[in-house]
């Protein structure tokens, strides 16, 4: 890779402190005007995420998609179909773009996700079908199925897992759902061994999102309004991120891990999600400076990329050994009456509902630009 630009030094540091960057968008226009290799080349990008908001957001602007929906409407495909090739074939391209990347770092990044339809996020069996559809459909190696953490997405991990395909775990918000990803991570890499697969070519990573906690806990303790929950702002998101790794940490190591890791396998790694930090009272980048770990993944968006890569402070690793820390925010939202379980099951029901109506908005606007080709 070649060397940052002058005012990318941050995003450097990050990469240097073992943080692997990834960009939390992908369109038509960024794979064919050269943006995102680009962003490869100067600010670090090793990987790629997608969800359904960014493909509705991507195919509701500009004339990238026209020729291929025109062509679409030529062979009578219906809108189901018609996202589904449009979708994929953006994937498909990031990730011969990346494929170097993936080949030269043995396969760790040069990662780019695809979500399963959000409307099957409660529907195990039709999440593993799509899943395994998805990896066929794609058909590259440096692909990562994202599969929400629900009740009833954690078997479809393990299945899908125990086929060979990497899975990229999304809607993680509570430490306690993590745990229960990384038990169908670990237990579907021991079916994929008993089926034959070689576990060194199996990757994950476990999205855990940040800033929305931040945000439905902020709003609760502004409901407070008392002095001690004033002082509680903007802490609860970042004490959950270290609370999760040092799950991470307990999780990955004694007999069981070890026999699959000599086995090959590679530990699922933690991947910060939605970092883009929505108070403006905040720091744009205290959802990467914060959350400075080797062995992670941090996801962004171009935004905060680009805060990062002006004026990030990377001071090294700010996240082992800080959970006891974490977990004294964690009693002392308790104590002035922040339901703590209540937040992450609104969270998770509020995530699934948000990619649900961002797949509806991709539909109806894939609908529209077919009729449109038709005529």
């Amino acid at each position: 890779m070649t060397a940052p630009e002058q005012g990318a030094q941050p995003l450097a540091a990050l990469s240097d402190a073992g943080v692997s960057i990834w960009l939390d968008d992908l369109s038509r226009n960024r794979l064919d005007t050269g943006n995102l290799a680009e962003l490869i080349e100067h600010k670090h990008v090793v990987g790629v995420t997608t969800n359904p908001t960014i493909f509705a957001a991507a195919l509701a602007v500009g004339t990238a998609y026209d020729e291929q929906v025109r062509s679409l409407a030529a062979r009578g495909a219906d809108t189901d179909a018609a996202v589904r090739e449009i979708t994929t074939t953006d994937v498909r391209n990031a990730c011969d773009l990346f494929r170097s990347l993936y080949e030269s770092t043995d396969g760790v990044d040069g990662r780019v996700s695809i979500e399963v339809d959000p409307r099957l996020a409660n529907d195990t069996e039709a999440t593993i079908a799509e899943a395994l559809d998805l990896a066929k459909t794609v058909d590259r190696p440096n692909l990562l199925v994202k599969i929400p953490a629900t009740v009833e997405g954690l078997p479809a991990i393990t299945k899908v897992l125990a086929e060979g395909v990497s899975v990229n775990v999304t809607l993680i918000f509570s430490t306690q759902r993590y745990r229960d990803v990384m038990e169908a991570f670990v237990a579907g890499l021991e079916q994929a061994k008993a089926n034959g697969h070689d576990l060194r070519g199996i990757h994950s990573v476990a999205s855990f999102f940040v800033s929305r906690v931040d945000t439905e806990i902020d709003k609760r303790l502004d409901a407070l309004d008392t002095p001690r929950a004033a002082e509680l702002r903007g802490r609860a998101a970042i004490a959950n991120a270290r609370l999760a790794y040092a799950a991470f940490q307990e999780t990955f190591q004694g007999e069981r891990w070890e026999a699959l890791a000599a086995a090959g396998a590679r530990a699922q790694r933690p991947l910060w999600a939605s970092t883009g930090v929505k108070d403006p009272a905040y720091s744009d980048t205290r959802y990467v400076d914060e959350l400075v770990v080797a062995g992670t993944v941090n996801t962004m968006p171009e935004k905060t990329l680009h805060a990062v890569a002006d004026h990030g402070r990377i001071t090294g690793d700010t996240v082992t050994g800080r959970a006891a820390q974490a977990q004294e925010v964690f009693d002392a939202l308790a104590e002035v009456g922040i339901d703590l379980d209540d937040v992450f099951v609104m969270l998770e029901t509020e995530g699934v509902d948000k990619f649900e109506k961002s797949w509806a908005e991709l539909l109806e606007t894939v609908t529209g630009q077919l009729d449109q080709a038709k005529d």
